[in-house]
């Protein structure tokens, strides 16, 4: 199976990344991402000007989610000069995306000593805001600093993703990381009757497998907007198939990082090998194939009812005690009442053993 993805000009051996973060924070970690993940590219977390200002505890586990308060890198850029770049391009056999903020004179300084060691830039704009006129002139100052591709990464709180698109491509971007976590958000401890994990403001930033959707819906609008800009996908990705889900919303690439510090290190090379038996199960025999594939918008407003596989049953009971519509029995077997469903679909998706299927009312 062919695990290859390319665009503007990177080769990469499979299409998963880390995510700017924790897990690429230094030489130690970029080396295991190289070695023992066998990531298709590497990406730094994103270097800056400042030292950070890192509240501890910092990262908080949820069940589908996490949420930190860490900001850019704890070490100095001269240290990821002197340091930690130049012993890791000695053995790189991979694309490295080295991650930037934030603002425009942070360009100016980081991007030309930086970019001897970049294969392309990752740039943070994550607390520039939203005005667009700002971020338009960051990415020129990008383009005159640098040949090499780079991408802009979009935050949740960008309200027009299309107008985010059209702006930076227009100054110069290659293309766009979607998305960014989510916030802000908050955590209180009961007990404690506090704000637990927050910065100074109290606000923390949630990311991982909850804020999937979000991310596909992003990525897909950008794509529609602006065909031509390359996007790399990134939050929420867990398993092989998110990856699928995630290249057929419009990603060439996509990142990790979030469900890694839920279930281990180990998710990465999971991924990899679970990826040529789920493009299998998929009908695809390449992620290319999976990249060139236009997704279908299957948007249907007839009635349809549920039916009931029987042998799939397990009569856990599920549908008839979350059905909104009150139009699910129990008599023998699950029954479904015409005159009540609403035909909104919530028992198929919620069915365990995928034992409900819509039909049309006709059928």
């Amino acid at each position: 199976m062919n695990l290859k993805t390319t665009f503007d000009g990177l080769i990469l051996k499979n299409p998963l990344m880390p995510a700017s973060g924790p897990l690429s924070g230094d030489l130690e970690k970029l080396r295991f991402m190289q070695t023992e993940a066998d990531v298709g590219a590497l990406v730094t977390k994103t270097i800056s000007t400042k030292k950070p200002k890192i509240p501890k505890p910092c990262i908080y586990a949820g069940k589908d989610y996490i949420m930190n308060s860490e900001l850019w890198s704890e070490h100095p850029y001269q240290t990821w000069l002197d340091d930690f770049l130049p012993a890791l391009k000695k053995d790189l056999d991979r694309p490295l995306i080295i991650s930037v903020g934030y603002s425009k004179e942070d360009m100016s300084l980081l991007i030309p000593k930086l970019d001897p060691f970049a294969d392309a830039f990752e740039i943070s704009t994550h607390y520039v805001g939203t005005d667009l006129s700002v971020i338009s002139d960051t990415v020129k100052t990008i383009r005159r600093l640098t040949k090499k591709p780079f991408y802009m990464k979009i935050s949740p709180h960008m309200a027009d993703a299309a107008a985010y698109a059209k702006t930076i491509k227009e100054a110069g971007a290659n293309g766009v990381a979607a998305i960014n976590s989510l916030g802000p958000t908050m955590n209180i401890n009961l007990e404690n009757r506090a704000i637990e994990y927050g910065a100074d403001d109290g606000f923390v930033w949630t990311s991982g497998p909850a804020i999937k959707n979000l991310a596909l819906a992003t990525i897909y609008k950008i794509k529609q907007a602006e065909p031509s800009l390359t996007v790399i996908g990134v939050g929420g990705v867990s398993k092989a198939e998110d990856v699928i889900a995630f290249l057929l919303a419009g990603a060439s690439g996509v990142q990790m990082l979030s469900a890694a510090l839920l279930k281990g290190k180990g998710l990465y090379k999971k991924i990899i090998d679970d990826l040529p038996k789920a493009l299998e199960k998929y009908g695809f025999d390449s992620i290319e194939a999976v990249k060139n594939t236009p997704l279908k918008k299957n948007v249907l407003y007839e009635d349809r009812l549920p039916e009931l596989i029987e042998d799939k049953c397990i009569e856990c009971m599920l549908c008839l005690k979350t059905c909104p519509y009150f139009a699910i029995t129990f008599e023998d077997k699950i029954t479904f009442d015409p005159e009540k469903c609403f035909s909104c679909g919530l028992c198929v998706s919620i069915c365990p053993t995928d034992a409900i299927k819509m039909k049309y009312v006709g059928d």
